[in-house]
């Protein structure tokens, strides 16, 4: 039996909706089994539907239940949303919408706001209520005073399905947990979990962006995975897609038979080269949509961090158009100044909602102030990554060693900017996919020199200024590209130097942790200082990172092929500098004939201005980190 209202939903409760400050809509759009009071017959049981549909002629909700046939099913209007509660529907029902549109035609959509979906090729809704008790709660605790620019944070990415192929959610929650529990990363970053019908896309084509992707398991078992990463210390990211949609005919896009998500003007509305829609950031339930899905990760997830993709395309009008594809802002402009008004309000909302998230943009321009507060004037994201940095040291390693020292500069010039915003370091997926090569084969020549010269390449990543994110494979050294209909290479990862690199990973990270000079001034200029920046001919670099304590970690890098025996350096304090890592050990399948016999003697009148200089061996194509050991100086000194 159908209700001719709404259930427990009123006119009250959409006005949020309508001016584009509701951020819990998941609440009151979308299926909701709940149960009723009828007068002639107590409670009654059922689901409430509710969608957003203001130019249809009719709504109808038909499913599994009706045979798909829901002539007698059609939702009441109500300004602009159109809702009823009917009778008798099973949690786990599974339904579409079929909307009249205003010229008379028929279309079928899935929910907007649905929380579960069948699995691609089906993409009908699911009608479904979480029960999942939490076991996070120191997690959670301890995430409302988290203070992530002073913290550690080294991100593990990965793709759900390509990490071992076949894995559900509760598989992920036993191996992915333990795996990365053992390679010490304090942070995994998964690609897009939002459902999507293409495999292809990686996740980036949601079709449903309130239910986690039913290949792999139930909502409640995608909690089951956070939680179980919260338990073993590890913080959950997630990618975000605010910036695009996909055409999919049974999805957001033309969804009552006009643009309403998106703007109706395509050099408005469309990214050509995606094949895809741009949400339309000036509607106030649009933005209600978007803000409200931010938030539903963070709260019904404990998601701790949103990667908000793209960005740079959301940030400006003529991204990737030519002259007369796009149209200027009010004042002439190329900014997107409705995404910009849109970024900082949820950024904003979503810090004050869920103390102690993060909020993290992938923006490839020098758009000002990215993560800047936004009571400061900035778009008031936590984190940027540092794409710059990026491209300029991916380009340094896959010089000849010969060439390198031509294009020393592209190893120091991120130093120029590095404090003009918050960053994360990102090797990320985007750097072994079309064409690029996996990052092993981005070094010219044999093995020895390839391995070498990665491990170097990491060593200084680590011991750089700014977060650090890996994307999976890397840790071990894929020989392929990254291909998500199959898994990661694991027979490769127990093999002579692509487990030494696995080693590797697993040994700095738990240095890298255990030491607050490579991570607590990240965002500090008095964390930093050069001890030779300009050895462009030796192709070394050497540099000494600082706690707010006084310790210090110095790190320096030889990627020439020549070994640097008698190496000077200055160093900013005399005494005892223990090698904690050396990139050329027998355990990371090194030559093991490289090394400072596990300390460096800095004696005082120094080098390079500095008040104290060391003699160091520098593996060829290897790093070493140097800490300063207070105790061991004041020994020597006795």
């Amino acid at each position: 039996m159908a209700h001719d209202f709404f259930g427990d939903l009123t006119g009250w409760d959409l006005e949020g909706f309508h001016q584009g400050g509701d951020t819990e809509l998941w609440k009151r759009l979308g299926s909701h089994a709940i149960t009723i009071r009828d007068d002639e017959r107590g409670s009654v049981d059922g689901v409430r539907f509710a969608v957003w549909a203001p130019n249809a002629r009719r709504v109808l909700v038909l499913g599994d239940w009706n045979g798909w046939h829901g002539d007698d099913l059609q939702l009441i209007p109500g300004s602009g949303v159109w809702g009823r509660f009917i009778e008798g529907i099973p949690e786990g029902a599974i339904y579409k919408f079929k909307i009249e549109t205003a010229d008379g035609r028929w279309i079928e959509k899935t929910d907007p706001m649905g929380q579960f979906f069948e699995s691609a090729p089906g993409n009908s809704a699911i009608v479904h209520t979480s029960r999942y008790a939490w076991n996070d709660e120191k997690w959670m605790e301890q995430r409302r005073s988290a203070r992530h620019h002073q913290e550690p944070m080294s991100v593990y990415e990965v793709h759900l399905g390509g990490w071992r192929r076949g894995l559900t959610y509760l598989e992920l929650a036993e191996q992915l947990v333990e795996y990365v529990t053992w390679q010490g990363y304090t942070h995994v970053e998964l690609m897009p979990v939002s459902e999507f019908p293409f495999e292809g896309s990686w996740g980036y084509q949601v079709t449903g962006y309130f239910a986690p992707t039913s290949r792999f398991g139930r909502p409640d078992e995608f909690r089951h995975l956070i939680d179980r990463l919260h338990q073993a210390g590890i913080g959950v990211i997630l990618d975000w897609v605010p910036g695009h949609f996909p055409k999919d005919e049974w999805a957001l896009g033309r969804f009552d038979g006009t643009a309403l998500y998106e703007h109706s003007d395509p050099r408005q509305g469309e990214h050509m080269d995606w094949g895809t829609y741009i949400f339309n950031y000036g509607r106030n339930e649009v933005k209600s949509f978007l803000v409200s899905n931010a938030l539903y990760w963070l709260k019904e997830f404990h998601i701790d961090g949103l990667r908000v993709d793209a960005v740079a395309s959301m940030l400006y009008l003529d991204y990737s158009r030519k002259e007369g594809e796009w149209v200027p802002n009010q004042f002439g402009g190329r900014e997107n100044l409705e995404a910009i008004d849109f970024l900082r309000y949820v950024n904003k909302h979503v810090y004050e909602r869920e103390p102690g998230i993060m909020m993290i943009a992938e923006e490839s321009t020098s758009f000002p102030g990215v993560t800047r507060p936004v009571d400061a004037g900035g778009l008031g994201f936590g984190f940027k990554w540092n794409m710059g940095w990026m491209n300029d040291s991916l380009r340094y390693m896959e010089l000849d060693p010969f060439a390198r020292q031509w294009n020393h500069h592209l190893m120091t010039f991120a130093m120029v900017y590095a404090y003009s915003e918050n960053y994360i370091l990102p090797i990320s997926h985007d750097e072994v996919v079309h064409g690029k090569g996996s990052m092993i084969n981005k070094v010219q020549q044999d093995d020895w020199r390839k391995f070498a010269t990665t491990r170097a390449f990491y060593a200084y990543m680590w011991a750089f200024p700014g977060k650090k994110l890996l994307f999976m494979g890397n840790e071990f050294a894929q020989r392929e590209e990254f291909n998500e209909s199959t898994s990661l290479s694991w027979h490769y990862a127990d093999s002579p130097n692509h487990r030494g690199m696995k080693q590797l990973f697993h040994d700095m990270n738990h240095l890298y942790r255990a030491e607050p000079p490579l991570w607590q001034l990240d965002s500090d200029p008095s964390g930093f200082e050069w001890l030779d920046a300009d050895d462009a001919g030796g192709n070394t670099f050497s540099w000494v990172r600082k706690s707010a304590t006084g310790d210090l970690v110095a790190c320096l890098v030889n990627f020439s092929p020549n070994p640097k025996t008698e190496h000077v350096v200055g160093l900013p304090r005399p005494g005892t500098w223990t090698e904690i890592l050396n990139t050329d050990s027998y355990a990371y399948d090194g030559t093991g004939q490289y090394g400072n016999y596990g300390r460096v003697i800095a004696t005082e009148h120094g080098a390079s201005n500095f008040p104290a200089h060391a003699q160091v061996c520098i593996p060829p194509l290897g790093a070493i980190w140097l800490k300063w050991d207070p105790a061991a100086t004041a020994a020597e000194l006795q």
